[in-house]
């Protein structure tokens, strides 16, 4: 029989009468004698066994606590034992879960022996209610934690002052320097110091050891992405919500979704980071508002929006979540293409272009297209090739005009528009883009004319256009000095 023994948060007076008597008749194995209770086992006069040395010996907490898991089991051939750890036997104990696992496979019996956690005597030193909800984590996990602010947080296991570096880092990614936390080291002793500090002072603390914990209280000025979801779903509320909000539906926000990412992609050129964060943020809004449109008229929700996305990245990352193999960039966007593919069930080209939504903008629909016709071996291998493409087209448009069909024009004009998005890609540039700097380019000039105009006094319209073109070359030299 494994009897596993909680030691309690480090006052000996907390332990239970089955694990006092446990601990007296059988051998002790300890996770660790770093703990207040074992110098009163020790002037108890009771030999143990400490496993500390796994702590030294191997280089991951997986592999120690593994380790230690191992040796209880391989002692316990021998007979009956304890293993006794700090705090409560099922709260923040990995090599407990590990050995509990294993004696359930094995078919071995155990025994637990509850006791007093940390949570308990850290819920009392702060006379906290945990009904109104606590969050309990391992510090050693705080990267994958995602933040709630609507209920305090107890981060364990802060053990040294790197640990609580990295707590701080970690933390620090969604609240202030200044925000305050709550250190508690040796909750539930008569050494207990519980003080709140500020965030970036949390590891410059001169008592960070094994009996340290951070509380993190809610933070109702913070917002996380479930507040955010529900301020949206406040604002859709048929009892109380904004009466423009209450009539959008996915056709009447269409626009929007393309105004803001327009908007968005302008705050990059700008290359502003307070702008980009704000655009995002107004693209986030029209991703959540036609969540919460499609949660109320029961087609999909945010977490299937997530989840559908979530999946699809890890489906076509199996190099990176498989680990299966190194890969180069260009070798990561063959394989993208082919998962998609297959995903999509494209059989022929016909079945990949049709996937291409018509509601890009024209010229990055007719790149799309050519990439895909390319892949299919429809495309040229010369560039000048396009060349002779671009002037074939040009002189159909002069015939079209001769013959004044307007019909006729109009096609000839897309032709030719579609062959000067063959070169844009034969030269790697994004016609979208390419296009839009000309656009800005032409605007700048048109401003220094104007300037250079209002200094003489006269207006575009005072001027005929062979002047006007000195005016547009003298702001064409400039902007290239």
């Amino acid at each position: 029989m494994i009897h596993i023994v909680g030691l309690g948060p480090g006052n000996a007076e907390a332990l239970t009468l089955g694990a006092w008597k446990a601990l007296h008749e059988y051998p002790v194995y300890l996770r660790t004698k770093a703990h207040p209770t074992v110098a009163r086992l020790e002037e108890e006069g009771l030999k143990y066994v400490a496993f500390d040395h796994y702590y030294e010996e191997k280089e991951t907490f997986e592999e120690v606590y593994g380790a230690m898991a191992q040796e209880v089991l391989l002692r316990a051939q021998e007979g009956d034992l304890v293993y006794a750890v700090p705090g409560h036997p099922l709260v923040a104990e990995k090599s407990v879960s590990l050995l509990l696992e294993a004696c359930t496979e094995r078919g071995i019996p155990h025994r637990i022996h509850p006791a007093v956690s940390f949570v308990d005597t850290v819920l009392e030193e702060l006379r906290l209610d945990p009904i109104a909800g606590v969050r309990i984590v391992d510090a050693l996990d705080i990267d994958n934690i995602s933040p709630d602010f609507t209920q305090g947080m107890i981060i364990t296991q802060v053990y040294s002052a790197y640990v609580a570096g990295q707590v701080k880092l970690a933390l620090g990614r969604y609240l202030e320097d200044e925000d305050e936390v709550v250190f508690i080291r040796a909750a539930g002793t008569p050494e207990a110091s519980i003080r709140t500090l500020p965030l970036y002072a949390l590891d410059r603390q001169k008592d960070i050891d094994h009996l340290t914990s951070v509380y993190l209280p809610p933070k109702p000025q913070r917002y996380d992405f479930y507040r955010f979801m529900g301020v949206i779903r406040r604002l859709r509320d048929k009892d109380g919500g904004c009466p423009w909000d209450l009539e959008q539906t996915h056709e009447t926000l269409k626009r929007y979704l393309i105004e803001e990412s327009y908007e968005a992609l302008e705050a990059i050129d700008l290359e502003d980071p307070d702008k980009m964060a704000e655009e995002f943020g107004d693209v986030l809004l029209q991703v959540a508002l036609h969540s919460i449109i499609g949660e109320e008229t029961g087609e999909f929700d945010i977490h299937e929006v997530i989840r559908t996305v979530t999946e699809k990245m890890i489906y076509r990352h199996p190099h990176v979540f498989q680990r299966d193999k190194d890969m180069t960039s260009d070798e990561v966007l063959v394989q993208w293409e082919a998962l998609k593919k297959k995903e999509k069930k494209e059989e022929s080209l016909g079945d990949s272009l049709k996937e291409i939504s018509k509601h890009y903008p024209a010229l990055s629909r007719a790149e799309k297209i050519q990439k895909k016709a390319r892949k299919y071996g429809f495309d040229w291998d010369d560039i000048e090739e396009v060349f002779k493409k671009i002037t074939e087209e040009t002189e159909e448009i002069r015939e079209a005009m001769i013959s004044g069909d307007a019909r006729q024009i109009s096609g000839e004009l897309g032709d030719l528009l579609f062959a000067v998005v063959n070169l844009a890609r034969f030269l790697d540039s994004d016609p979208e883009l390419v296009l839009n700097e000309t656009s800005d380019k032409f605007i700048r000039r048109i401003l220094r004319m104007e300037e250079l105009l209002t200094a003489k006094e006269l207006k575009f319209q005072d001027l005929p256009l062979e002047e006007l073109d000195k005016y547009w070359e003298t702001a064409k030299k400039e902007e290239k000095i």
